[in-house]
């Protein structure tokens, strides 16, 4: 039986639902000793202090980092070269860094570049967990209970540290995978970043019409399951579709097409076409979604 984990100061650069969640579920399993809280506003922090999310709250992650054992960074993708170059000259050579972003390449390419010899002890992490709420007044210890977490180690990243990362979101709960960086971007572009760009774009469509308050109005469930997702944060998402854009280009090229033959269908009156759009949409839903909910 291997040996209870023991983290001994665990800082939290981005105290969100992520970052919120990922504190609470090391404290309640009893895994870590204490937690640094590293945000941009007190305001957050105040609210993070009174839930017993973290431990102590810090506005400059250089002095929050500089004794830490593990360092989780969930702020959006597009501040993590920032936070990265600040914190690298202040990191023990023991610590081990981690992050929480959508992306994996991008990310990979700024630990490279800023975190210098600590790179080999950055670990690359991907929960797919969430929910469409941000905040840490929203954090979960549950958030990732038999949830996946996608770790997308490089070659030089040293075992111990993949070994303490893996450790650390197994006592959340997770269950961890590893990735390819490019296969994960990839898949995710597909998968997450493109239902969401959707979703954005169709809440936007309804809105700038005239009628709009009467069609929200109108709204039924059909609408509010396919936008729910354009509740989440605009500056997370917006950092994301930049940070992977390649991927998500292709797959908003490849979704474009079938609603250029959905739109050819419709415009046609060609029922059968429709119908085999449809059948086969509900097909693959019934096999790959239904089944794993």
């Amino acid at each position: 039986m291997r040996a209870k984990l023991k983290i001994g100061k665990l800082v939290v650069i981005g105290v969100g639902l992520i970052g919120g969640s990922f504190a609470l579920a090391l404290k309640r399993a009893r895994a870590v000793r204490r937690v640094v809280g590293v945000g941009r506003t007190r305001r957050n922090l105040a609210a993070a202090l009174r839930l017993k999310v973290i431990d102590e709250a810090q506005l400059d992650p250089v002095r929050a980092v500089r004794d830490a054992d593990l360092v989780l960074l969930a702020t959006p993708v597009g501040q993590m070269a920032a936070v990265m170059a600040a914190i690298a000259p202040h990191l023990p050579l023991h610590a081990v860094v981690t992050d929480a972003g959508s992306t994996k390449r991008d990310v990979i390419a700024c630990a490279r570049r800023f975190l210098g010899e600590h790179f080999p002890r950055f670990v690359p992490a991907h929960p797919i967990a969430g929910t469409e709420k941000s905040g840490v007044t929203v954090s979960l210890s549950e958030l990732f209970r038999d949830r996946c977490v996608i770790v997308t180690p490089q070659r030089d990243t040293a075992a111990s540290a993949v070994k303490l990362v893996r450790r650390a979101w197994e006592t959340c709960g997770a269950q961890v995978m590893r990735l390819d960086a490019a296969d994960h971007d990839a898949i995710f572009a597909a998968v997450s970043h493109l239902p969401h760009v959707i979703a954005f774009a169709l809440v936007n469509t309804l809105a700038r019409r005239p009628n709009a308050k009467q069609l929200f109005g109108f709204s039924g469930g059909g609408l509010r399951d396919s936008v729910r997702i354009a509740g989440s944060s605009p500056e997370m998402w917006t950092d994301i579709c930049v940070a992977n854009r390649d991927a998500l280009l292709a797959a908003l090229q490849d979704y474009e097409s079938e609603l250029e033959q959905a739109r050819a269908a419709i415009e046609n009156g060609d029922v059968e076409a429709l119908k085999r759009m449809f059948e086969q949409a509900r097909r693959a839903r019934e096999k790959w979604l239904v089944r794993k909910s």
